[in-house]
């Protein structure tokens, strides 16, 4: 993985700087320059490392189904990994063999890893145990990625709010977590445990949940189950940040940065409270919590397709796991959030299109030009990709500076405010080497040697 083969890099560079301690003096490392403004460098020469096959996530439940019409679009939408059932449905829910043969189904069809969750909130070890044996020992579906339970924090408030219990804290949930868990362990040892599916989990700790006590949900689950628990997953919706506001494209644009704190934050908190190197998950994520629909900003408008391919940029050179998008489809009174609505597809749709194209091998890509952003890959059949997104309203030239990789002949793909990425156009940078990209556009350009 990225942070595993960087610091293999930087182990290297140590040995080599012990033996010219020994042999002649010490010289210090090259640093790579940034890229001068104005300029977008790649190199495919200097290998990130492997991109996780599961990056690109989604969410599906029985309550909400793909339209009939629009299924052949599910299956070619490029979703890597499925979490089933999505969302709160599965705390307040039983999962039965006639909901989990259809979605293996299901995620065959569209090519895409199954990820199941269990029952937590008044479910039971044994439930949970009897759902694994159904699905791993009965059927012999092989699921490997479990998760327990839907952010505890929500249903502790719940349970405030009607009544039904005087507190519901991280005591109490991590030791229902811990013994759902050992439970399914006990039927399949092979399976790999996510959790806590904590919501709005970010870089700041003033900010995420905690419960009555004041104990934070995230810290106290990494104490109490770090031993267990594989994957560590949380939620995140950034707005609205109250209930009456509207949200710009600004307020997106400006988000895109959080990435870059929250993901070393938590594998921080992951060293400290459980002293191994996990993996991490996003396993719910978009821009509103709500179902807010029609704005330049919703859920279902261009500029969140920008967003989502950012978010997806960012997490990918953070070496997540895998980055569950909520949700595949919506319509009807469930809002914008669906990659798939009635029938529709809406903007994010395409970076998923875009992005099933990218590649395997994440490649050295930085960026000189304010709001601009550069990602490279190379791809199993050799050809060599750069997605370059334009996150500023207007146009903006950019000198492409490419080395390490030959180029026989090249392809253009691109999101616009008026255009879909229906088809590739053949591409040229010219001369000079300068490439103007539309404002607010995603281009994936494939180098092909």
């Amino acid at each position: 993985m990225l942070k595993k083969a960087m610091a293999l890099f930087s182990f290297c560079l140590l040995l080599i700087a012990c033996r010219q301690a020994v042999d002649e003096p010490a010289a210090a490392p090259t640093p790579i320059p940034p890229p001068a403004p104005g300029t977008v460098r790649i190199n495919a020469d200097l290998s990130w490392g492997p991109i996780s096959p599961y990056l690109l996530g989604s969410n599906y439940g029985p309550w909400i189904a793909v339209p009939v019409d629009m299924l052949p679009a599910a299956y070619e939408s490029g979703a890597q990994a499925i979490r089933f059932p999505g969302g709160a449905w599965g705390d307040r829910n039983d999962l039965k063999p006639y909901h989990i043969d259809p979605f293996i189904e299901f995620c065959k069809q569209v090519g895409a890893m199954p990820v199941i969750s269990v029952r937590l909130r008044e479910g039971s070890p044994e439930q949970a145990a009897d759902l694994v044996r159904y699905v791993n020992i009965e059927k012999q579906y092989g699921v490997k990625y479990w998760i327990v339970g839907n952010e505890p924090a929500l249903y502790a408030a719940e349970l405030q709010v009607a009544g039904k219990a005087d507190d519901y804290d991280t005591v109490q949930h991590n030791a229902e977590w811990r013994a759902i868990a050992l439970a399914m362990k006990a039927v399949d040892p092979t399976i790999q445990l996510l959790g806590p599916e904590t919501h709005q989990f970010n870089h700041d700790i003033n900010f995420n949940p905690k419960d009555s006590s004041g104990r934070d949900w995230m810290i106290e689950f990494l104490k109490a189950n770090g031993d267990l628990v594989d994957v560590v997953t949380f939620h995140r919706y950034p707005f609205p940040r109250r209930n009456d506001d509207i949200v710009t494209v600004e307020d997106l644009r400006q988000h895109t940065l959080e990435w870059d704190k929250s993901v070393p934050y938590l594998r921080q908190l992951i060293a400290e409270h459980t002293g191994r190197d996990l993996p991490v998950a996003l396993t719910e994520v978009n821009t509103h919590w709500n179902n807010a629909v029609g704005g330049v900003a919703t859920p279902d408008s261009h500029y969140n397709a920008l967003w989502v391919a950012e978010m997806y940029g960012r997490l990918m050179r953070q070496d997540v796991m895998m980055v569950n998008h909520w949700m595949l489809t919506s319509h009807g009174g469930y809002g914008g959030w669906g990659l798939i609505g009635r029938g529709e597809l809406r903007p994010s749709y395409y970076v998923f299109q875009l992005y099933k194209q990218f590649g395997t091998e994440l490649l050295y890509a930085e960026s000189g030009v304010q709001w601009v952003s550069v990602y490279a890959a190379r791809r199993d059949d050799g050809a060599v990709t750069v997605l370059l997104l334009n996150l500023a309203d207007a146009a903006q030239d950019v000198k492409l500076q490419l080395t390490g990789t030959p180029i026989g002949s090249a392809q253009l793909w691109r999101l616009d405010p008026e255009n879909n990425p229906d088809a590739a156009a053949p591409f040229s940078l010219g001369d000079t080497g300068t490439m103007t990209l539309p404002g607010q556009s995603i281009s994936l350009l494939v180098l092909f040697p």
